[in-house]
């Protein structure tokens, strides 16, 4: 008995799992990997119920969870509550009338996995989070800028950083930053690496750190992917913000640039994540780095009687004995390259000139990000708009080619009627603009630009600004210089122009 097609064997699993689920009042902890790995193994699908002992379930879920679907491919039920229930479904490959000894056979089999589980669990449980970290002095980040104990002072002083900038403790975001990497040398996260941060959490509780502690150790690696959570709170925001720049500036600073499809160390995912928190977030992207490059300065030497009692380390020494400074140049770079991450984020959700638009203004902050690129759309729409682009685009043209230190106007130099005009409007417009910016009402400020079309109109008709009179010209230089800079308040509006 075979069914050949792959799409008829998952549908046939599918339906299966969901019926026999839903006779348990429960649903499956499955995802599409899983479906489609067990599906590739089967041939003739047979979906069978059986159960693990209750007392497993005093380990934290996540584990059996994991261990039920990485090492077994079963598929784990869960009750109204997200709770994981002691019940899963196999999929067997061979129908029979007494399916008993398969369930059983299964059950035998997990039964060992699950007390591997407990096992790491409960001895783990022997030891702080606190205790640890003396390992994590054993443990090389990366030969050219240290070990994990060092990665985590930098990642306190980052983050503590950070939660002052968002009115956190201080002192809260130092401490979930030390833990924060402390379950990497659990018996556990060794065993299942994809609970890093996960087991810090139950480890943190057991040990009775502060529940926004907790959290924060969790959720400091969020988000993960794209369309993943954000960290929850500022403390949690903190510390997440501090490893992924940590990982950006050292990394980046020692020369391991992403290349083409080469990011070995999740760069560009890194800058994705920070941006994202970023645009939830009242903090300078250049301030942020420049914090973070100088956590690596003054780096203390490793001295070789630190290695005589370890074997383990001394077999790294030659590897770690001297690191490697920062290039000078790498918050620059890592803020061009956060730049050109944030444009390719965007623009699934904007159109590509209005995005053009808004980030050549290069914004140090990114939480009002959304208010400006929805402003620049609503400014497209106005009748104005590409009459106003074009001649934006024209004066910075004029500028650019400007030979000379642009200043304040002098209007007893104003000499034709429609620069008189262009300054007075000009004059008019700046409080209303510089008022809707500090109210942060970016689609008033751009709507306003409307009003000064006539005039612009007019001066490009009338007046010459490359005047043979040096005086005059570098006055005209200087209204069209104090126009470019009302009009380019939100985004550079020449970029919208076809």
């Amino acid at each position: 008995k075979v069914i050949a097609s792959f799409a008829e064997r998952r549908a046939a699993i599918k339906n299966e799992l969901d019926k026999v689920s839903g006779s348990l009042n429960a649903t499956v902890a499955a995802d599409d990997a899983l479906l489609d790995e067990v599906t590739a193994l089967v041939e003739y699908p047979v979906v069978l119920q059986a159960e693990f002992e209750e007392h497993f379930l005093a380990v934290p879920q996540e584990c059996l969870i994991l261990t039920m679907q990485q090492n077994q491919k079963y598929f784990p039920l869960l009750d109204q509550n997200g709770k994981l229930m002691n019940r899963f479904l196999l999929v067997s490959n061979l129908q029979t009338a007494d399916p008993s000894h398969i369930i059983h056979g299964n059950e035998r089999v997990l039964r060992a996995r699950l007390s591997d589980a407990e096992f790491f669990y409960k001895q783990d449980q022997k030891t702080t989070l606190e205790s640890r970290l003396p390992k994590l002095e054993h443990v090389v980040y990366h030969n050219k800028i240290g070990n994990q104990a060092q990665r985590i002072d930098r990642l306190q002083t980052i983050a503590a950083h950070i939660a002052e900038q968002l009115g956190a403790d201080r002192a809260t975001a130092e401490r979930a930053a030390r833990l924060a990497k402390a379950d990497l040398v659990t018996e556990m996260v060794g065993e299942f690496p994809e609970l890093q941060g996960t087991m810090g959490k139950y480890y943190a509780v057991l040990d009775g750190e502060q529940p926004e502690i907790a959290a924060a150790i969790e959720q400091h690696y969020q988000p993960r992917f794209a369309g993943d959570k954000l960290p929850e709170s500022p403390i949690a925001t903190a510390v997440a913000l501090a490893d992924k720049l940590e990982t950006l500036v050292g990394i980046w600073g020692i020369g391991l640039i992403p290349t083409g499809d080469k990011d070995p160390y999740a760069l560009r995912r890194a800058a994705l994540g920070v941006l994202r928190m970023l645009m939830n977030s009242p903090l300078s992207i250049h301030d942020l780095l420049q914090v973070t490059f100088n956590t690596f300065k003054d780096r203390p030497e490793i001295l070789e009687e630190e290695f005589i009692n370890s074997k383990t380390v001394r077999s790294h020494y030659q590897a770690i004995k001297k690191y490697q400074d920062l290039s000078p140049n790498t918050v620059a770079e890592v803020a061009d390259f956060m730049q050109a991450r944030l444009a390719v984020l965007l623009q699934n959700d904007y159109a590509q000139d209005t995005v053009a638009a808004v980030l050549a203004q290069r914004p140090d902050r990114l939480d009002d990000l959304a208010d400006k690129l929805q402003a620049v759309e609503s400014f497209k729409k106005l009748p104005e708009a590409a009459a106003l682009a074009a001649a934006n685009k024209r004066v910075q043209n004029l500028l650019k080619k400007a030979d000379v230190q642009l200043g304040a106007v002098q209007e007893n130099l104003l000499q034709e009627d429609a620069e008189r005009a262009l300054f007075a409007a000009t004059q008019a417009l700046r409080p209303t603009v510089q008022n809707a910016l500090a109210q942060h009402d970016f689609q008033a400020a751009l709507t306003a630009l409307a009003a000064v079309k006539p005039q612009v109109d007019a001066f490009f008709d009338h007046v010459m600004v490359m005047a043979e009179d040096a005086a005059v010209k570098q006055n005209r230089l200087n209204l069209l210089n104090e126009l470019a800079t009302l009009m380019n308040a939100v985004a550079d509006i020449s970029l919208l122009s076809e």
